[in-house]
Formats: C-alpha cells, structure tokens, sequence
C-alpha cells in the first residue's frame, strides 16, 4: 500500500483496520489469480496464444532497435489424431500436459514457450541465431524422446524453426516458420527443418 493510504489506514479503528487490510490482500490474490488465468493455456499451463502476441510485437521491437538475433520455432506433434483415437481423450490431454512440461524444462527464462493450437506450440527464443535455435532443437526433441512416459506412446514432434528479419512483418515471419513445420512434415515428419 502506498504511504498516503496507510497513514489514514492508521487513523481509523484497529479492528476496522485489520478488516480492510485483509481485504486489501484477498483482492491483491484474486487479481493476480485472473491476471495468471488470462495469460495460460488452461490445459498445458503454458502461455496462452494472445499473450505470445504480445510478447512477440515487443520482441520484434527490441530485435529491431538493438538488431538482436530473434527466432521461433512452431512445433506440432506427429500424427496426434491417432493417439486420440487410440488412447481417448484423457490420456491425450495427459500427454499434451508431459509434453508442455517437457517443453517449459528446457527453454531459459527469456524464452516464451506457448500453446499455439490443438497438439501445435509456439516458442519465442529472444537474442538466438538461427544456428542456436537448431541446436536448442536438437536438445529438444532428445528430451521429448528420452522421456520415458512419452517413450511409451511413441510420440514424436515435427518443427520449424526461422529466424527474425529486420524488415519482416510479424506475419512474415509465423509464416516461414509455419512453411518449415509444414517442410519437416512433409519429409517424413520427427525432425526440425530451418528456414531462413
């Protein structure tokens, strides 16, 4: 609270005083909880697409400014229709859950990992090259196949991975990273494809 609110906090009655306090908290909570809500995915926990949007006009801004590397990578999992079919609904959702898990793992903290649609993520690698982006691809899909519960139902991920243009539109550069996932598919999927 700021020392204008507390100082006539203080001129009242300390029963009333505690009361307002207390309520002054659970409402700071309650805040902070819908804030929390508004920006995950409520299945995966990861950041929800709208929030991605806003992190990404941002990041194209400081990558334009300060010309710093900026890459994406889309990545959908291979054949998930089939793991529904075959498992349910449930068990699919489990699976999406361990994968996000797996995904929020590995990123830094100044990456945006979020669920971009059905079985598609989204990740946001702030100050990385095209080159660090298909290394950290590499780190990934290892940690998706040695998991051992993913092991299990034998998922695998496709990815494209492109790298921020000084004078891309956001538009532009989704695209190429949507066009390398759609290449990765086509050549067989289980792999990440760069696109520059």
């Amino acid at each position: 609270m700021d020392k204008k609110l507390d100082k006539k906090l203080h001129a009242l009655d300390p029963r009333f005083r505690k009361r307002f306090t207390e309520l002054m908290s659970m409402m700071e909570e309650s805040i902070s909880l819908l804030y929390e809500t508004a920006i995950h995915d409520e299945k995966t926990g990861l950041y929800n697409n709208k929030f991605f949007e806003t992190v990404l006009d941002m990041e194209i801004e400081k990558a334009k400014r300060g010309k710093e590397k900026l890459s994406m990578m889309i990545i959908d999992i291979d054949f998930f229709k089939k793991i529904n079919d075959t498992y349910g609904h449930v068990k699919a959702d489990e699976i999406l859950k361990r994968l996000a898990n797996i995904l929020k793992t590995q990123v830094r903290k100044s990456d945006v990992v979020a669920r971009f649609g059905g079985e598609e993520f989204i990740i946001l690698l702030p100050e990385t090259s095209l080159e660090k982006a298909k290394r950290f691809s590499s780190r990934l899909r290892n940690a998706i196949k040695s998991d051992k519960i993913l092991k299990k139902y034998n998922l695998t991920v496709s990815g494209g991975i492109t790298e921020y243009k000084i004078r891309d539109m956001k538009s532009k550069f989704k695209e190429r990273a949507d066009k390398a996932l759609y290449q990765a598919k086509k050549k067989g999927r289980d792999r990440f494809v760069a696109v520059k």
